[in-house]
This record gives C-alpha cells, sequence and structure tokens, in this order.
C-alpha cells in the first residue's frame, strides 16, 4: 500500500509541476489564447483526476512486466500511460476545440505531456523500488554481483 500511495503523490507532482508551469507561467499566452478555457481553474476537480490517474497507473504498474525491473522501464512504462493519455489531449482536443493553430497545440501538448510522463516514470520506480529486486536476482550463489571476484 505504501508504494502505491508514493506512486499516486509522485503522480501529483509531476503532473502539477509540469502542468502548473506550463499553463501558468512558460505557456500563458498560449493558453489564454484559447476561448473557452476558464479564467480560474477549478483545483479540486484536477487533484480529484490526478489521485484517479495516479491510482490506476500505480496498480496497473504493479500488475505489469515492467514491475520490478529497471528505473527506466519504470519510464517506459509511464511513456506508454502518457501516450495513451496525452494524444487525447494534444490530437483529439485539437479536433474537437477551435485552437489557435493545430500544430502549436500538439505540438506544446505532446512535449508537455512527454516531460510529464517521464517524471512521472522516475517517480514510479522510485516508488516501487524498481532496479532494486534486478540487483538482487542477479547475485551469484556467493551473494556477490556477476563480474565481481
Amino acid at each position: 500500500m505504501r508504494r502505491h500511495i508514493l506512486s499516486v503523490l509522485g503522480f501529483i507532482v509531476a503532473s502539477f509541476a509540469t502542468q502548473a508551469t506550463s499553463h501558468l507561467v512558460i505557456f500563458r499566452e498560449h493558453y489564454a489564447a484559447i476561448a473557452h478555457l476558464r479564467a480560474e481553474p477549478i483545483f479540486a476537480l484536477g487533484f480529484t483526476i490526478m489521485i484517479i490517474q495516479g491510482s490506476v497507473l500505480s496498480y496497473v504498474f504493479a500488475n505489469s512486466r515492467f514491475a520490478g525491473r529497471s528505473r527506466m522501464d519504470a519510464v517506459r512504462f509511464a511513456w506508454l500511460f502518457g501516450a495513451f493519455l496525452v494524444s487525447y489531449i494534444a490530437l483529439g482536443e485539437a479536433a474537437k476545440y477551435n485552437v489557435p493553430s493545430i500544430p502549436a497545440w500538439s505540438a506544446v501538448e505532446a512535449g508537455v505531456g512527454f516531460v510529464q510522463f517521464t517524471l512521472v516514470g522516475l517517480f514510479l520506480g522510485l516508488a516501487h523500488g524498481a532496479g532494486e529486486s534486478v540487483a538482487r536476482h542477479s547475485m551469484r550463489v556467493d551473494g556477490k554481483p556477476p563480474g565481481e571476484d
């Protein structure tokens, strides 16, 4: 349970940090040009979404072939999960809403999503101890790592 809680917290930190920085600082003008966005977002809904998504991500990761492997495998897993979520934001929303520039919208959303899910993967790997079990299982019978004499 501790690993799942840490995973969800890591997801919230990574998501909030990247999305808030993107929306409120780096790409402020980009988002201000979109007429359908709220002037003041409803943060409670955003945190609820992050809790749900982080919980699903942690559960699926723990039950996947990526669990217990390297931290890079945790990042790869997060990229797959991110591709699933970000593809809708980068392409689906651009198809439905009147964004000022589809290429700019898609590039910003895909880029920010890549950063977000890279961080998510790092936190996921840390929370679930990715890489630790691989090192434990790669010990020789005498307790030394392979190649150490």
